[in-house]
């Protein structure tokens, strides 16, 4: 510190600060909502801390500064309790003859309301879903409207709900089901549905899972107008609401003795409470065959994952994809799976 400039020892200041912050994020995924509400609500900020971290780590590295230390061991310690923010290995992608693919996509009500300002939209979103043609298809803010046609799968489950507007989740499948159902949630439009297909020999229990919004408006201009209390608080009593929903759908799933697989929109980052319960001993497609950041959510100020494929160890993840289609305000994900012999 002696050897710094008054500007380089605020600078080692703030990065203190932030690699601290950090420091105590990774307890997060630990610490209930209900009994923690307000420090869960930090955990939204990791992928900024994280990135904050990097640039300190940076900045060091090339004033050859010893201070880089800092930054460099709290990246490491998220990296190897957590893994990276952005994954730099190169997509995986084993092509075997029985691969199956698996996609997630909250639609957003195919465009609707036309918050996308586009022509066509929903038939651009269907005729890419047709294009990529996944065997499995979980939708969140699914929509049945007469031009959403989707047709080309051959099964299909839909639970909606909604006076004027028909709204909810559904699962498509080219696989058929033998068995559906929802998971409850109380007082919300948001629950998890569930099938079970039978491919070849072997049933597999799909859920489809879509956890209480945050109803946070991405846009800069919004944001400012948002009293930060409230706002808080807000957030806090919805990751509240969303431990009591995963409560519910553990309860449910440890019932279920197939083969699983678990799609869905989280509305919470990998960081969080809920991810580590969903998550449990499945593998996350994402991290075993992913690269980059895995946005699935278009957020103005840095790249968010909370859209998810998880899979039991019976399935070989042999492939992820996160595409960059603007259909929606989420992006489709996409997971390239193979049940192991």
């Amino acid at each position: 510190m002696k050897n710094l400039s008054a500007i380089n020892k605020l600078i080692y200041l703030i990065n203190a600060i932030m690699a601290l912050v950090l420091l105590f994020s990774y307890a997060l995924p630990f610490l209930p909502p209900k009994t923690f509400a307000v420090l869960s609500v930090l955990n939204l900020g990791v992928p900024f801390l994280v990135l904050c971290n990097v640039l300190f780590l940076l900045y060091w590295v090339l004033r050859l500064k010893k201070q880089l230390i800092l930054s460099l061991f709290v990246l490491a310690i998220g990296y190897f309790c957590f893994g990276s923010l952005y994954k730099f290995a190169a997509s995986k992608k084993i092509e075997t003859p029985n691969n199956f693919k698996v996609m997630n996509y909250n639609v957003r009500l195919f465009n609707l309301f036309e918050w996308i300002p586009e022509t066509d939209v929903d038939t651009k979103l269907i005729d890419f879903v047709k294009e990529e043609a996944p065997a499995i298809l979980c939708i969140q803010d699914y929509h049945p409207r007469k031009n959403n046609d989707l047709a080309f799968f051959k099964y299909r489950y839909e639970h909606l709900s909604g006076k004027k507007i028909k709204h909810g989740q559904a699962i498509f499948s080219q696989y058929p089901i033998i068995n559906s159902g929802s998971v409850e949630f109380p007082n919300t439009s948001n629950n998890a549905i569930f099938a079970d297909v039978v491919k070849g020999k072997d049933t597999l229990r799909i859920y489809n899972v879509h956890l209480e919004s945050l109803r946070i408006e991405t846009k800069l201009e919004s944001l400012k107008n948002e009293d930060s209390e409230r706002l808080i608080n807000r957030i806090g009593t919805t990751f509240k609401k969303q431990q009591s929903q995963t409560e519910m759908l553990l309860n449910h799933k440890a019932q279920c003795h197939y083969k699983m697989i678990i799609c869905g929109d989280f509305n919470n980052t990998a960081y969080s409470y809920v991810y580590r319960k969903i998550k449990g001993e499945l593998n996350d497609t994402f991290e075993e065959a992913g690269n980059g950041f895995g946005r699935t959510y278009d957020f103005q100020f840095f790249p968010v994952r909370i859209d998810y494929i998880f899979s039991d160890d019976a399935f070989t993840v042999n492939g992820f994809r996160s595409y960059n289609e603007h259909y929606s305000d989420h992006y489709p994900i996409m997971a390239t799976l193979a049940l192991n012999e």
